[in-house]
């Protein structure tokens, strides 16, 4: 029986490209008592894995907490495997606002001594004494009330891209540090003010807001299903917005938007930006925010040592990192002296620019075909190389080059040489090469986006 993954990311998403299935991205929450969570973790992987389902999942003795992707077509099948379970019953599935069929490649169950690291005993408060649940209008209108505190319950990375309009966002790096902050910070309010709390799918106010009414909280509320739940109600209700920016959310995305404003800044060169990146040093992963332009300087770094460090031979590299907790062993939280337009806690409260706003539609529409992958970048002559293994390729071409760091980049190929030589069109098992302006890697994917004609 199988329990556990069998193929790279790298594969996974080239049998999604191929299979040409859209894929819905969601997450969901239920606290509840598992007695043998180890069990439920293996039953769960076999459900899921007969479906085609990708995530990150924690499970422990207090519940479930999930982030997924699944197959569109098999949505409803995916739902009857929560609904086996009492406790998940009619469970609330956070679909995503923006979809993206590569949001996980993986299937990963961890069992955890608790769905999120609050720090708390929870046998010295009623976990069960909640808070009050707000939908977005609801909370909309507390919002507007003078007597209403409102307090974001998330980490400096994910209130710097987006937040409530007045909300107190907590310069903390996790849930466990902002508690007592939080608790310090409204002592004096605790009897005659609306304590208004919301994090991003609703999990981590649960436990929150049980915390604050033990700590002699009167009127505490909070935000039903979170920012994720909040932007599918404006949306399909027309109600205005008063979460400004982005909701970061943590798949490979890393954000979609609920506003066309932007109210942070790239870290390196202060132009107003709210794309985050990974820094492309395999002993770093530095989480910041980078503009296409410093991305493009940089190659995704986020210092001038770890774009020397990327350059040097790739033996160079292991030795020096050799022993040392790094790349996706550590999840560093874009706390940095080289980033030099940070900002944390004390965020600014008026927009700094507009994005320009896509239609979510016309992204799905957008098809695109597996073409090759990378083999080699030459970054002095910032050069790709790939191998050939699906379709074919030609000058004037639009294609798009896709990868986990990189991103989507799209351009059109203005020259081919294939095998040494150049060619007009790279067929099936040619290597080939071409200028492209940024840094590509092993794990990019090189596709062909087809137009109109070839879609039919």
């Amino acid at each position: 029986m199988q329990l556990y993954n069998t193929l790279s990311a790298e594969e996974r998403a080239r049998l999604i490209d191929e299979a040409g299935k859209e894929r819905l991205t969601l997450s969901f929450y239920a606290y509840a008592k598992i007695e043998d969570p180890k069990k439920f973790r293996d039953d769960l992987f076999v459900a899921w894995n007969a479906l085609d389902a990708l995530g990150r999942i924690y499970v422990a003795h207090e519940g479930i907490n999930a982030q997924m992707s699944v197959p569109a077509d098999q949505f409803e099948a995916f739902r009857n495997t929560l609904e086996v379970y009492d406790f998940m019953k009619g469970i609330r599935l956070n679909v995503a606002v923006e979809q993206d069929n590569h949001s996980f490649l993986k299937l990963t169950i961890k069992v955890r001594n608790k769905i999120v690291a609050d720090g708390l005993n929870d046998d010295t408060f009623d976990v069960t004494n909640k808070g009050v649940h707000l939908k977005a209008q609801e909370f909309n209108n507390m919002l507007d009330d003078p007597n209403t505190i409102v307090v974001d319950f998330r980490n400096h990375y994910e209130s710097e891209v987006g937040h409530f309009e007045g909300a107190i966002t907590p310069d903390v790096e996790n849930f466990r540090e902002s508690l007592p902050i939080i608790k310090e910070q409204l002592q004096d309010f605790k009897e005659d003010k609306n304590l208004l709390m919301y994090c991003t799918g609703g999990i981590r106010c649960e436990k929150a807001s049980a915390y604050f009414k033990h700590q002699g909280f009167k009127n505490v509320f909070q935000l039903e299903g979170g920012i994720i739940e909040y932007t599918r109600q404006i949306k399909e209700e027309g109600i205005d917005s008063k979460f400004i920016g982005k909701n970061f959310v943590f798949d490979h995305r890393l954000g979609e938007r609920i506003t066309d404003d932007i109210i942070s800044q790239c870290h390196q060169c202060g132009k107003p930006c709210d794309n985050h990146t990974n820094c492309a040093n395999d002993a770093c992963h530095l989480l910041f925010i980078q503009c296409d332009e410093c991305k493009a300087a940089m190659e995704n770094c986020c210092s001038t040592e770890c774009l020397d460090t990327i350059h040097l031979p790739l033996e160079e590299q292991l030795k020096l990192r050799k022993g040392l907790q790094v790349g996706n062993k550590v999840f560093r939280k874009g706390k940095s002296d080289a980033l030099k337009f940070k900002n944390s806690g004390d965020l600014p409260k008026t927009p700094l620019a507009k994005a320009e706003t896509k239609n979510i539609r016309q992204k799905i529409a957008v098809k695109k075909v597996l073409v090759g992958k990378a083999e080699h970048y030459f970054s002095k002559s910032k050069i790709g190389q790939f191998l050939i293994e699906n379709k074919e390729v030609s000058v004037g071409d639009k294609v798009l080059i896709s990868g986990p760091t990189t991103g989507e980049q799209e351009f059109i190929i203005t020259q081919i040489y294939a095998n040494g030589g150049p060619c007009e069109t790279a067929k099936l098992g040619d290597q080939i090469t071409f200028e492209i302006p940024f840094r590509v890697r092993l794990s990019d994917k090189l596709y062909k986006i087809l137009e109109p004609a070839e879609n039919a």
